[in-house]
Formats: structure tokens, C-alpha cells, sequence
């Protein structure tokens, strides 16, 4: 009987012990301050994950400490977004379609980070708007101009809300390329299977819109060196 109690206790302890000191990596992990403890705990885990689930490796996305940016990046996987959180140091707000942004399990989560709903089959524009007043608040606003998941080496059309938003806020536009995702062209699996994620962050994009676009259909079909 003392055995068996004995036995209870030292599992509790171990249990205890294990918990706390992953709940410390999850704190130690912590980059960005999203205003609620339990998002800045959920930064840290997502950090982790990325980090020893999905290899991930990045490049510095240069973002200013301050004030309001665009993040543009190729769409491959339900993974790409918290990739993007995971090699960032500032809050990014998301415009995702409206049938993701209610997906079953993940609503809650896209509600409190501030993502964007994009109703693409009635008045998009709401969207841009919302997206135009959070960059004159000064924050950051993350769009895939490929408007879906697109796998390597397949065509597409850039959308152009990320150049009308760069317009109408004098905000720079920076260029995100992903790879190395294991579950491409899928949401979940996107998540689950493991990968070797890797993202390049690239310059501020310059010139005329068509010479902005013509770079980001180079660069997002992998015809572009590494910087």
C-alpha cells in the first residue's frame, strides 16, 4: 500500500516538474507582446513548434520597430501564417478568406490575434478598408496575393489590394518567400506533417506597380536567389 502511494507521488512530482519547466520554455520562448498573457503564452508554443517541429529557418523579415508595414508572401499550406508569427518580432494581423477565418477549431484563435475576414464573393472591400485603418494605427497587416494556396512551378495572378494598400498609406511593402513545406496545398496536413520550413525575407519592394508585381511573380515561383 505504501508502495503504490509512494509510487503516485513520485509520478505527480515528476509530472509537476515536467510541467513547470515546459511551461518556462513556453514563457522564455516569448518574442512578441500580443496584450493578453495568454496569447503572449500561445506566441511562445507557436514559436516552438515551428522551431523543433517544423525545422523552421528564417531570415530576418526587416521589419520597422514601428509603425505600419505589409507583409506579402506565397501561399502554401494551413502552416504559412504561424510560420510568419514564428520569424517576427511584431503583432501581424492577417486578411484571410472568410470560410478560414470561421473554420471549425481555429475561429477563436483567428479572432484574438486580429486577423481580417475576406468575403471574396461579396464586397472584398471591406476588408482593404479594415486593413487601411490598421496600418495608419501603425501596425502590421500580412496578405498572400496569390489569393490561394499555389504549389511550386503552377501559374497565378497577383492581387493588387497589398499595392492599393501601400498607396493609400505610404506603407512599404515587404516580400516574404516560403519553402520547404512538407503538406503543400493543404490546410491541415500543412500543420501536421513535419517540415524543413525555411523563410527568406526580402527588401522593401521599389519601382512601378507592374515592376513590383513582375518581381513577386518571380520570386514566389522560385526564380529568385536567396538574398
Amino acid at each position: 500500500m505504501y508502495y503504490y502511494l509512494f509510487s503516485i507521488a513520485a509520478i505527480t512530482i515528476v509530472l509537476l516538474w515536467l510541467l513547470i519547466r515546459a511551461i518556462k520554455a513556453v514563457a522564455a520562448a516569448q518574442q512578441v507582446d500580443w496584450g493578453k498573457t495568454w496569447l503572449n503564452y500561445i506566441d511562445g508554443l507557436n514559436r516552438l513548434f515551428c522551431q523543433h517541429y517544423h525545422h523552421l529557418q528564417f531570415t530576418s523579415i526587416d521589419l520597422p520597430p514601428q509603425g505600419g508595414a505589409i507583409v506579402v508572401a506565397n501561399h502554401l499550406s494551413g502552416v504559412d501564417g504561424f510560420l510568419l508569427i514564428g520569424a517576427t518580432r511584431r503583432r501581424l494581423r492577417f486578411l484571410i478568406a472568410r470560410e478560414e477565418y470561421e473554420r471549425f477549431g481555429f475561429s477563436w484563435l483567428f479572432r484574438a490575434i486580429g486577423s481580417i475576414p475576406v468575403d471574396r464573393s461579396h464586397r472584398p472591400e471591406i476588408a482593404l478598408l479594415a486593413a487601411k485603418r490598421a496600418l495608419k494605427a501603425g501596425e502590421v497587416i500580412v496578405i498572400f496575393p496569390q489569393g490561394t494556396m499555389v504549389l511550386p512551378g503552377k501559374k497565378f495572378k497577383i492581387k493588387r489590394g497589398a499595392f492599393w494598400l501601400a498607396r493609400q498609406t505610404n506603407c512599404l511593402i515587404y516580400p516574404v518567400f516560403i519553402s520547404g513545406i512538407t503538406g503543400m496545398g493543404h490546410i491541415i496536413r500543412g500543420g501536421l506533417s513535419r517540415s524543413h520550413a525555411k523563410l527568406v525575407g526580402y527588401p522593401p519592394l521599389e519601382g512601378s506597380e507592374e515592376t513590383q508585381v513582375t518581381y513577386l511573380q518571380t520570386l514566389f515561383e522560385g526564380k529568385m536567389e536567396p538574398v
